[in-house]
């Protein structure tokens, strides 16, 4: 899993990422320099200002690249996972869609490619976070091998709870993000019966699975992520944890399991 030095790139292009988008496109089959500019605007990449420019100027004093090659190359080897490019920028300082966020940083996963997006960090641990987030996306992604448009929400939210558990597992709860504490269990199991339990199948292409992973609106905020991790740490307390089948264990598994603690505790 190797480190893409888009460090290079930014001192070059900084002001122009449409031109630094180009560099891109090898990796994004068959889209535009701006269609990829757009998309990855979604999930933290930044805009030119003064606030991004001092998140660079903040990475390279830190360096930021090696960190992050070295923790890359540290969860490949332990988990045996996919040899994939990692790209880092500058985050962007208004807030949108995030993949995950915690602590101003946010990334993006693909099965062929991991996106992260960081300002200035006081822990590296904290970086260690994201990327364990992100991988755990790629791993679980790409044993799955299912079409995109084949997810569905009940997938996303699995998705989301077992790479937030991956960070709880490898990290520590005091790295996991703040929507894993957003709502009380209690609050998780009516969120269950309300609004997602008769949902879970609706496919990335409906409306319905943004709104309800994301949230937002009558929908509570980031309600598909809380959910996630609130269904797959009850998983855990009664089964014992293996990031290898975390990989691969079906989505209905968890889903089987949620539904009847759901039934015991009303």
């Amino acid at each position: 899993m190797g480190i893409i030095r888009t460090d290079q790139w930014l001192q070059e292009e900084f002001g122009r990422p449409v031109k630094i988008c180009e560099k891109l496109k090898p990796y994004f089959k068959g889209q535009t320099s701006n269609e990829i500019y757009n998309q990855l605007l979604n999930f933290g990449m930044y805009r030119p200002s003064w606030s991004s420019r001092s998140n660079l100027d903040r990475m390279v004093e830190q360096k930021a690249w090696d960190k992050v090659e070295h923790i890359s190359q540290k969860y490949q080897k332990k988990w045996n996972g996919p040899d994939i490019p990692v790209f880092l920028f500058p985050l962007a300082q208004s807030r949108g869609f995030f993949m995950r966020e915690v602590k101003s940083k946010a990334g993006v996963s693909f099965p062929d490619k991991m996106f992260l997006f960081l300002s200035h960090y006081e822990d590296s641990k904290e970086v260690e976070a994201l990327l364990v987030h992100e991988y755990h996306h790629v791993c679980r992604l790409r044993m799955l091998n299912k079409k995109i448009e084949d997810y569905t929400l009940l997938d996303s939210i699995i998705i989301e709870g077992l790479a937030e558990y991956a960070v709880l597992k490898n990290c520590g709860r005091e790295y996991l993000a703040d929507w894993c504490r957003m709502y009380s269990e209690r609050e998780i199991l009516n969120f269950w019966e309300k609004y997602l339990k008769k949902q879970l199948g609706k496919k990335k292409h409906e409306k319905a699975h943004d709104e309800l992973l994301y949230g937002g609106g009558r929908i509570p905020n980031l309600l598909g992520y809380a959910a996630g991790f609130s269904i797959v740490e009850n998983f855990y307390k009664n089964n014992n944890y293996s990031t290898k089948l975390s990989f691969t264990t079906p989505a209905l598994t968890f889903h089987k399991h949620y539904n009847n603690f759901s039934e015991k505790s009303r």
